[in-house]
């Protein structure tokens, strides 16, 4: 079994979800990012895969609307992303849950924003469903305060899901919680996104992550962020942790490492090449 290494953009199969063209983005005047192009079709799960300060997250802020490309132009589903939208559902790293609502009252709020024609009473039972979905059912009462990191993780993700955004944005939604409460929440993703299929875009730096969710992998190299690779997944549905196991898996994740490697040494090469030719100049 082996994955396909592409250098060129690969053109998914099906409708397109998220299109993004000939993407540059700077911050005073820094460029941060510089020539994405990306196709993510309708139900696809895309993980943006790259170290601290490559721009994946700012890449998935792009997606959101929550910032604007310098030049280029990103669409979802054939319409110009000028702006947030409740077509797009983002859950970040830090939870962002009020801490004065509780996680039903968190998840109605959002309701009364996405479904406003809904009555009180229903936004409540729905929130309730979507919080039985990851697993909290007798937690809806709860403060997010009392509750721990992975619990507040599953409130955020069940508030993205009662949007009923069709994109599923995901900035390293996991990063800060302990090896177990991951591996449950990874999990409670995939559920996520299969029923009804959802396309997401998942922020990570953890390459055995990327590789267990993903359908597609995009490498993103630093200085400036830019797309270097990209992967398909090579391994079946629905998938367990034993593949982690297996030698498949385990040359997968060392091909992508040293295609990080070798990317970092031609950054290094190309700046000294650089420097030597200002001292010369």
């Amino acid at each position: 079994m082996s994955a396909a290494f592409v250098s060129e953009p690969a053109t998914p199969q099906g409708r397109l979800g998220i299109e993004v063209q000939a993407l540059q983005f700077a911050y005073n005047d820094a460029p941060v990012l510089v020539d994405i192009n990306l196709n993510v079709a309708e139900g696809e799960f895309v993980c943006l895969l790259g170290p601290s300060g490559c721009g994946k997250t700012t890449l998935l802020r792009l997606i959101a609307g929550l910032d604007l490309p310098a030049t280029g132009a990103i669409f979802c589903n054939g319409s110009a992303i000028q702006g947030p939208s409740l077509e797009r559902g983002v859950v970040f790293q830090n939870y962002s849950l009020f801490p004065w609502l509780t996680l039903a009252q968190n998840i109605e709020l959002a309701l009364s924003k996405s479904h406003p024609q809904h009555d009180k009473h229903w936004r409540h039972k729905y929130a309730e469903d979507c919080l039985a979905r990851v697993g909290l059912a007798e937690s809806a009462s709860q403060y997010p305060s009392l509750l721990s990191g992975g619990m507040q993780q599953r409130g955020a993700i069940a508030r993205a899901l009662a949007l009923g955004s069709p994109v599923l944005l995901m900035d390293e939604p996991f990063g800060a919680l302990d090896p177990i409460n991951r591996a449950k929440l990874q999990d409670v993703v995939l559920e996520v996104w299969a029923k009804p299929r959802k396309t997401v875009v998942f922020v990570t730096h953890d390459v055995e992550e990327a590789l267990y969710l993903a359908d597609r992998v995009v490498m993103l190299g630093s200085s400036p962020g830019r797309i270097i690779q990209e992967i398909v997944v090579p391994f079946g549905r629905p998938r367990s942790r034993q593949l982690f196991k297996s030698r498949e898996f385990g040359v997968l994740c060392e091909r992508i490492d040293e295609h990080f490697r070798e990317d970092i040494l031609q950054r290094i090469e190309a700046d000294s090449g650089i420097d030597a030719y200002r001292e010369v100049n």
